[in-house]
């Protein structure tokens, strides 16, 4: 049941704003939307037949809707909430869908009305999957009880799993999870769009675990570039995440290429009896053989397969080592990449036969060595960009490996969403068995 006499408002008609949109709608809600002044007519054309009403900007939305939702990105937030902020229904609900929240909510305590309530939110997943079961972060910074309740009650249309946070510990949270994994699979994309070849040709990745490395990083990438900047640039917690992941990693590649054999083993196990446990009991994502197999973009023959150091995954377990964090307690705000990127680092470290090759490739196999080194100079290429804080930098340095990747983009993004839906629906299965 809606809430009566409701309509909601989304100030931003972007792939998320329009998920939204369409989700409330459906719901039974009048929705409000808009984009900038000059889309107004060409979103008006393109989505007559929704049952929404498009109208001209964040001022008309904002004087008549009773829950308004600013769906626009990070690095515009205080702009956009400075601007039109100020025609704020009285008594209404502001709420935000950017996924870092500290800047967001200053800017919404700066910039809005003393009498407006505020009750923020964050989907932690992206425009391509359904809301349905989804997490959802609820964050109320500022409301009454009843305006609190009737927030929660409609954003109960979107049938997401619903997370009660402080959006200090949102931050801290999707830090965790997202600022390394999105490091780790841009990076990938970087390296192989800089050496002028792409992963589905290169006998490095093949099959298995590999699969998941290159259709997560086509799905980043066919995505929009400020969806990861404004997280990495604009979270200081993220920064300290990212930093540690570089750290690891030049430390793990310096003892490659050094021979220094015995630090390097030491070390990866000391991390993996740290995040998985001396018996390795700690598995919880446990992707299936056959799911990982089957599902592939690669066009070189099994035959031509040769080694993988996986040193994005080995980097990650000693990050986590060094933070003294298990990933484990961060999967009440899973997102999909992090999840994927968990299960394939779970894969590798909790199979002994995987991990000693994966250990001994990366100390004994030149090509290999030769092949990180690009990875290694990607990974610190992003690490210098987002430290300097240059959105510029980011959008330029990620469209181009975009462009790059465009021939696999969408058939990526296909695959990644096949691989989720297959390990949903397996420990679905799994839980209902139990």
């Amino acid at each position: 049941m809606v809430v009566e006499n409701f309509e909601i408002g989304i100030i931003g008609a972007g792939d998320m704003g329009m998920l939204y949109a369409q989700r409330f709608q459906q719901a039974g809600y009048v929705v409000n939307l808009c984009d900038t002044p000059e889309r107004h007519t060409e979103l008006q054309s393109k989505h007559k037949d929704l049952g929404l009403n498009i109208l001209r900007d964040g001022y008309a939305v904002s004087r008549r809707s009773d829950l308004i939702i600013y769906s626009v990105p990070a690095v515009v937030i205080n702009s956009a909430v400075e601007k039109y902020g100020r025609a704020t229904k009285v008594g209404a609900i502001v709420a935000g869908q950017t996924s870092v929240k500290t800047p967001e909510v200053q800017a919404f305590l700066e910039h809005l009305p003393d009498d407006t309530h505020i009750v923020t939110c964050h989907s932690m997943h992206g425009p391509n999957i359904s809301t349905r079961g989804q997490p959802l972060a609820i964050i109320r910074v500022r409301s009454s009880d009843e305006h609190y309740e009737r927030a929660v009650h409609a954003l109960e249309a979107l049938e997401s799993r619903m997370i009660f946070l402080t959006y200090e510990e949102h931050d801290r949270i999707t830090a965790d999870t997202q600022a390394a994994t999105h490091l780790s699979f841009i990076s990938l994309g970087t390296a192989w769009s800089l050496q002028g070849y792409h992963p589905w040709l290169n006998p490095q990745f093949i099959s298995g675990i590999n699969n998941v490395k290159v259709a997560m990083a086509l799905r980043i990438y066919a995505s929009k570039w400020h969806v990861y900047a404004g997280l990495a640039i604009m979270n200081p917690l993220a920064k300290r995440q990212i930093s540690c992941y570089v750290e690891s990693m030049t430390t793990l590649y310096k003892w490659m290429v050094a021979g220094n054999r015995q630090e390097f083993r030491t070390l990866i196990h000391d991390a993996a009896d740290f995040v998985f446990g001396r018996d390795r009991s700690h598995k919880k994502i446990m992707l299936d053989d056959d799911v990982l197999q089957q599902l592939s973009l690669s066009q070189v023959p099994d035959e031509m397969s040769r080694p993988n150091s996986h040193l994005s995954l080995l980097s990650a377990a000693v990050c986590w080592y060094k933070m003294r964090m298990s990933p484990y307690d961060n999967l009440v705000c899973q997102t999909p990449p992090f999840r994927m990127w968990l299960g394939i680092v779970e894969y590798l470290f909790c199979d002994h036969e995987m991990l000693e090759q994966s250990i001994e490739t990366a100390l004994e196999d030149r090509y290999t060595q030769a092949e990180d080194l690009v990875f290694y100079t990607a990974v610190t290429g992003w690490g210098q960009c987002i430290e300097l804080g240059s959105f510029d930098g980011y959008r330029e340095r990620f469209e181009k490996t975009a462009e790059f990747l465009r021939p696999k983009l969408e058939q990526g993004k296909d695959l990644s969403t096949m691989i989720l839906k297959k390990l949903t629906n397996g420990e679905a299965q799994a839980s209902m068995n139990k």
